[in-house]
């Protein structure tokens, strides 16, 4: 069976295709076919103007096009799409969304950042986690950051926050949007289990790569640390050049690890765990579980 997730975030949008296949006692397999990123860049008009402008519109329009061909050459039989931040705080979203479905018959879903929060916990990563210690999925996005924390595999709490990589480098995020997502980290793990991180996101993805871990061996703080003072200490033409980074990955790297890094400190958490999954695993099982049924 061939199953497609489309993430459609303030930076940018993802096409997951993925093979399931059926283990003993029915258990399935995902094995991704295909990942597709194209950088949307949606929030920088949204964030600014409080709306996606024509060039934008285009520009989705043409990607889901791509996409739709991508669909039917893979002969994917089932799909589930889903808009983010930007598009949740654009005045002409809907408007878009519509234009979508008639132009490529893709429906795409406005989620909340409480959905997106409980979908990426539903990439069931920590499944396979001890139960020793309390588990913070961080997942930084151009928009939004949603945080959803477990323990004994039983979610204690989820949240979204209006905090996000592209809001920060518009100046949109206020000393008053921290200190609210601080008070609420701190008053929720304070009485939990040591606390690990596990983060999702490309920016999280690309320092993992560059830190040449081992797969499955997690960040420090201390690491991050490291890379925020490595960073911000280089121009973006340099970030680019010396890191071999694409410029839409060059500009969000920077604040994506101060979120990471404050999300961590507040919690009490020393290390990150970096499965490189996202939203689109969880729209994947999401859809899986919905067929299954």
């Amino acid at each position: 069976m061939k199953l497609a997730a489309i993430d459609i975030g303030s930076n940018a949008a993802r096409l997951l295709i993925t093979d399931v296949r059926l283990l003993k006692k029915n258990k399935p397999e995902f094995i991704k076919s295909n990942l597709i990123r194209v950088p949307l860049r949606l929030g920088f008009d949204v964030f600014e103007t409080g709306m996606i402008s024509a060039n934008k519109i285009s520009h989705i329009l043409s990607t889901m096009k791509a996409y739709r061909n991508l669909l039917d050459a893979y002969e994917v039989q089932h799909i589930k799409a889903c808009a983010t931040s930007a598009m949740r705080d654009a005045r002409n979203g809907a408007e878009i969304i519509k234009q979508v479905k008639e132009t490529t018959g893709i429906e795409i879903e406005i989620i909340s950042g409480d959905r997106e929060a409980a979908l990426i916990y539903e990439s069931h990563v920590a499944d396979s986690l001890t139960r020793d210690e309390s588990y913070l999925y961080i997942d930084v996005g151009g928009g939004s950051t949603e945080l959803t924390c477990f323990t004994n595999g039983t979610m204690t709490f989820k949240r979204s926050f209006n905090i996000g990589t592209i809001r920060i480098l518009k100046q949109q995020v206020t000393e008053a949007h921290w200190e609210e997502m601080k008070t609420y980290i701190r008053s929720q793990t304070k009485k939990t289990r040591p606390v690990i991180g596990i983060g999702s996101g490309g920016n999280i993805n690309k320092i993992f790569s560059l830190s040449k871990r081992k797969e499955g061996r997690p960040l420090t703080l201390e690491l991050l640390r490291d890379y925020y003072k490595e960073f911000s200490s280089r121009t973006l033409s340099e970030r680019i050049s010396y890191y071999k980074l694409r410029e839409d990955r060059a500009d969000v790297i920077v604040p994506a690890l101060l979120i990471y890094i404050n999300v961590l400190k507040w919690a009490g958490a020393e290390e990150i765990l970096v499965p490189k999954i996202g939203l689109a695993d969880g729209l994947i099982q999401s859809l899986y579980d919905e067929i299954s049924q």
